[in-house]
């Protein structure tokens, strides 16, 4: 809890704990409500760091509404916290949704115009199965429509390990394609 105090003394006077007139009653006053304060941020945030922050914020914002400088109404910090926690539980659902649909899309390789969808997954489904490499190699070559050469210089390797990659790759989805497309 001294660690909170010293924090938001820290953040309300800039650094400097003494030099603002009325310090002595900031320190009584963060003495007798954080601890109450940071027990109501526990309850409205999803973890400990988050509450010390929302108390921080809260205490920070209050004292800049204050005209004079002197230690807010507790009921206007305690409001302060209800509203930061609510924001912050907001933004971080937001940014969990987000990243959750991001992770959930599947990428779809094949338009299924140009493939019917079952054999579309098949096929992305084999192409997933070999390395990375030789995967390269293959959609350059054959989505991309670029000779060895080009393909050389796009990934920075020598022509005939592009063409050695390729063959390779072709080897390795005739074997897994085999029983599929018989």
């Amino acid at each position: 809890m001294q660690t909170v105090t010293l924090n938001v003394v820290n953040r309300v006077n800039g650094g400097r704990q003494h030099e603002m007139a009325g310090s002595a009653g900031w320190d009584q006053w963060l003495a007798r409500h954080a601890p109450k304060l940071l027990l109501f941020a526990r309850q409205q945030a999803r973890c400990e760091a988050d509450a010390h922050e929302l108390v921080q914020d809260a205490v920070v914002e209050a004292w800049r509404r204050q005209a004079d400088g002197s230690p807010p109404a507790p009921g206007l910090v305690f409001g302060l916290i209800h509203r930061r926690a609510i924001d912050l539980a907001r933004r971080n659902d937001r940014r969990v949704n987000r990243e959750t649909a991001v992770h959930e899309t599947a990428v779809v390789w094949f338009a299924p115009e140009i493939e019917d969808r079952e054999r579309a997954r098949l096929l992305q489904d084999a192409l997933n199965r070999l390395p990375v490499a030789q995967r390269e190699v293959v959609t350059l070559k054959i989505w991309g429509g670029l000779t060895f050469a080009e393909i050389a210089e796009a990934l920075d390797i020598p022509a005939n390990t592009a063409a050695s990659r390729y063959r390779y790759a072709l080897e390795e989805l005739r074997k897994i394609t085999k029983e599929v497309f018989v």
